[in-house]
């Protein structure tokens, strides 16, 4: 199986750029593997927070006003 390889210019912070190049010397990975696993990795985590919502968007919502009385009320504030 062929994996396409898209072309991107990305600007970076100079010294994000420089730890990043220090980074990939380190643990032996190129700079663009390194970005590819950090943006698949931020993709992912919003993905599973878009589905935590869904699961629980039938749920009743609280006010902040009625917790911090419900708070109040059992003593733990």
């Amino acid at each position: 199986m062929t994996t396409l390889i898209k072309r991107a210019t990305v600007y970076l912070d100079a010294s994000i750029h420089k730890a990043l190049k220090i980074k990939a010397l380190e643990s032996d990975v190129s700079v663009s593997q390194l970005v590819n696993e950090a943006l698949h990795h931020e993709l992912l985590e919003d993905q599973q927070d878009l589905e935590a919502f869904a699961k629980r968007a039938k749920e009743p919502t609280v006010s902040y006003e009625q917790l911090l009385k419900k708070l109040k009320a059992d003593g733990k504030i």
